[in-house]
């Protein structure tokens, strides 16, 4: 990441911090002890959730993948989905992948009700799963401490899921999906096709060295059909209600195949 872009960046999330939320945005726009309610129109509204976590290895920033954010949230938005952003600390979340010169990046930023949701996540504590049709785990490495087998993500995707909604997570985002189980004690993935960022992605950048588990190995081992296509190349898995995207290279087929999902749910 271009550290003059970087600074920039944490400089205007900064103010967006202080700003009021608008009306139409964020459920972070409550009091911080009271959740937000349950409302009509959820069939048109996405969970999309983000990490807290901020560092990998020494001096090296972990955070969320920026364009694994923006790109399913420009799909979202053209059309016709409301989203909201959580995290599992609410607020700011880091970042990393700011390039102006992404198209789905750019589009989100020079928007202020984009950036003021993500300057004021909303915390996982907070949300009520009730108003969402869907929910999307977002990618970059930070998501490997603070998605596994995190009690209160695994609720909230539950909830979703077993309303009939749809369950999607991109990158290294199906770290929030290990080991989540199901009100009736069966595993979400297990005998499910899914996809992830692979182990011979990870070990191509070196990063084996920063993670704390390998992921395709953790998804595997809870029975997932775990499905790949060659490094950093685009892929889409979809098994029911459960849509996953491999890589940052997904991330746009990614969002477009939770809308399509959502299409047909509502049919």
């Amino acid at each position: 990441m271009n550290p003059n872009n970087r600074r920039l960046a944490m400089k205007a999330l900064g103010a967006a911090l202080t700003a009021t939320v608008l009306a139409s945005g964020s459920a972070s726009a409550s009091t911080p002890t009271t959740p937000a309610r349950a409302e009509a129109g959820a069939d048109k509204r996405i969970l999309i959730v983000v990490t807290s976590h901020d560092r990998k290895g020494q001096g090296l920033v972990a955070g969320f993948w920026f364009p694994e954010l923006t790109h399913p949230a420009k799909v979202f938005t053209e059309s016709g989905y409301t989203y909201d952003i959580a995290s599992p600390q609410g607020g700011m979340p880091p970042f990393d992948g700011f390039d102006l010169k992404d198209e789905g990046n750019s589009w989100f930023w020079i928007q202020p009700e984009q950036r003021n949701k993500l300057a004021n996540s909303i915390p996982l504590s907070r949300v009520d799963p009730t108003r969402y049709a869907a929910v999307m785990l977002v990618g970059g490495h930070g998501p490997m401490w603070d998605f596994a087998r995190n009690e209160r993500l695994h609720t909230i995707v539950r909830s979703i899921y077993e309303r009939g909604g749809i369950v999607s997570a991109v990158c290294h985002g199906p770290a929030g999906l290990i080991d989540l189980k199901l009100s009736d004690g069966t595993s979400l993935i297990a005998g499910r096709k899914l996809t992830a960022f692979t182990t011979e992605e990870e070990l191509s950048r070196q990063y084996d060295k920063l993670v704390p588990f390998d992921l395709e190995t953790a998804l595997r081992a809870n029975k997932a059909v775990f499905e790949e296509a060659p490094v950093f190349q685009s892929k889409v898995v979809i098994d029911g209600r459960l849509i996953t995207g491999q890589n940052p290279a997904s991330a746009t087929p990614f969002g477009q195949a939770v809308v399509t999902a959502l299409k047909a749910l509502a049919l």
